[in-house]
């Protein structure tokens, strides 16, 4: 896209995410659903397939040294460092390939390197991306009894605070990952509703919704609060941010 044709393998694997858009586009109607189907065309904005490489030049993470990349997977191969400042993951990569997004559809799949005794393992999604200490991120673990686990979260110059829908105070949204096997992760984003959908494994309801609007766009990317894992297959189709 913009006004570059795609590359062959590029273009299968934006074909393989059409039936994960449409997925995210009809998931259980207008309450739990990012109605994301025009943002491509809202303000003129172009649209652009962003599609990171598993190589050192195409992520920026916070702790090279922590990562190592395949050629195909991309992984957290240590623990981070509980950063300075506010509360957040300690450590993560976002894709320095392609623009920062606005409004986009995100498949991957993921993977926890933690052995399952360990119950705080998890992994982590970020988007909107601006700073260190700025950006949303999903947070994937098989503990659902915590404020910071298992839920959608915003990080704005202050500690992280939990938006999803499914936290009630006590308990948060079923288990996302529970194994150490790969899962497929679709992040669904409206940066002009504010709607985030969080699905995984090609389930129809979305595991994780929240509604935020404080950020309108950044980069994308992936890492871990405070364990290790693995991503592959990145690809986001989405509109260019501002």
């Amino acid at each position: 896209m913009n006004g570059t044709p795609a590359p062959a393998s590029v273009r299968r694997r934006t074909a393989l995410l059409a039936p994960a858009v449409a997925l995210g586009l009809a998931g259980a109607g207008a309450t739990t659903s990012p109605a994301v189907a025009s943002a491509p065309a809202a303000g003129g904005r172009s649209t652009a397939v962003v599609v990171p490489r598993a190589r050192a030049a195409d992520w920026s993470p916070v702790t090279p040294a922590k990562w190592a990349f395949t050629g195909r997977d991309v992984v957290l191969v240590e623990r981070g460092d509980p950063p300075v400042g506010p509360r957040r993951p300690f450590e993560y990569a976002t894709v320095a390939r392609g623009p920062a997004l606005a409004s986009f559809h995100l498949t991957a799949e993921v993977r926890i390197d933690e052995p399952v005794a360990r119950t705080d393992r998890d992994v982590v999604l970020v988007w909107n991306h601006t700073s260190p200490t700025r950006f949303h991120y999903a947070h994937l673990s098989q503990d659902n009894t915590i404020y910071p686990h298992n839920g959608i979260f915003r990080v704005d110059d202050a500690d992280r605070v939990r938006i999803d829908d499914q936290w009630d105070g006590t308990v948060g949204a079923p288990p996302a990952i529970d194994d150490t096997d790969w899962h497929r992760v679709l992040l669904s984003v409206d940066v002009r509703s504010g709607r985030i959908a969080v699905r995984l494994d090609g389930a129809r309801e979305p595991l994780l919704t929240a509604t935020d609007r404080t950020f309108t766009g950044g980069r994308v990317g992936f890492g871990s609060f405070d364990n290790h894992g693995r991503v592959r297959g990145l690809l986001a189709l989405g509109t260019v941010a501002a």
